[in-house]
């Protein structure tokens, strides 16, 4: 079967319809030469002039821009519509706040070709910042801010090196997506929602599956970065967010504990937290205020972990705090009698 496009470009929006201009104008403006490709934008319900803006790009001549409405909340099923009306073999992914470099769709098109032994190819995702950024803001706190860059060399990514690839500059072909399923809706964001692990996930089964990625810095895709994302509450937040989201993922490098658990969270976990509890008592005493924040957002990781399994073992009536702590005691002692 021939297939009327080269590259599906999926473009997930939810009431941004100001900044899915810019986004849309650096898609269809593209230098792809031969490449064809098409852009659908799939809207999750949104109640601004979002469906209006596409429409004027297709009056302008856009043929290959198509509208899709998604009414079920959440980035997931967004993706996942786009992915299921997708045209060709290879998708990419990049969001309304984004815009992409001019030959973004070449060098994914060129990136596939060349490289038949990869299913997916990420690239940096540069900060377009609304105002300057605080001193503090470096690229520790990257992650908040949707932000990612792997250096200047091209880099293979897979169960080895198994780096998070950002889908607001992603690129799949689909016969692998059809291979390890879409993105999971237990572990997306939804409407303002932050800290999510969507993109991480389906990554995670792709290496598992024994896929592989290509990091490629020269293909470039900018993240506008609005000024209450730069504040240290929302840092918090996020932080909270993506340790409730770890505590449902389950991710075996997090799970195993050699010493037991306590009210089903690895007990590793709480020495790391005590742990970045003193370093930020130390970085305060010493005027640190930037390192201070980084271990203060680690502690609020540990909480948004420590509360979704705390929440899970209310709802499951797994026992009450005297029986947790009594079998993290007994794990402890059998070990201390074996050393």
């Amino acid at each position: 079967m021939t297939l009327e496009y080269d590259i599906s470009v999926v473009l997930a929006t939810y009431n941004r319809c100001e900044l899915l201009g810019q986004a849309l104008r650096s898609i269809l403006s593209q230098d792809a030469g031969e490449v064809r490709y098409e852009v659908i934008v799939v809207d999750n319900n949104s109640v601004d002039r979002t469906r209006e803006v596409v429409e004027f790009f297709v009056r302008r001549g856009a043929r290959n821009l198509r509208y899709l409405l998604e009414t079920r909340p959440g980035v997931s099923y967004v993706r996942n519509t786009g992915i299921a009306n997708a045209r060709s073999n290879m998708v990419a992914f990049f969001d309304d706040d984004v815009t992409v470099s001019s030959d973004w769709i070449s060098l994914i098109h060129h990136t596939f070709l060349a490289h038949p032994e990869i299913d997916c190819v990420g690239g940096r995702v540069l900060p377009r910042w609304e105002t300057n950024p605080p001193a503090w803001l470096n690229r520790d706190h990257w992650a908040p801010v949707a932000l990612q860059d792997y250096g200047d060399a091209p880099m293979y990514i897979g169960e080895n090196n198994p780096l998070c690839l950002l889908s607001a500059n992603l690129a799949f072909r689909k016969p692998a997506l059809e291979r390890i399923g879409l993105f999971l809706p237990e572990l997306q964001r939804v409407g303002d929602g932050i800290g999510s692990m969507e993109d991480a996930e389906l990554l995670i089964r792709l290496w598992r599956g024994g896929g592989r990625a290509l990091f490629i810095p020269s293909l470039i895709a900018e993240a506008y970065v609005p000024a209450d994302r730069m504040t240290r509450s929302y840092h918090r937040r996020w932080h909270l967010g993506n340790g409730r989201f770890h505590a449902l993922l389950r991710l075996d490098e997090i799970e195993q504990s050699r010493t037991g658990r306590l009210f089903d969270v690895p007990a590793h976990l709480y020495r790391e937290a005590l742990t970045n509890a003193w370093r930020l008592v130390r970085s305060w005493l010493k005027g640190d205020v930037t390192s201070a924040f980084k271990y203060e957002t680690r502690l609020c990781f540990f909480w948004g972990y420590f509360r979704e399994r705390r929440a899970g073992l209310h709802g499951s009536h797994r026992g009450h705090a005297t029986a947790e702590i009594v079998a993290l005691a007994k794990t402890l002692f059998r070990k201390l009698r074996r050393a």
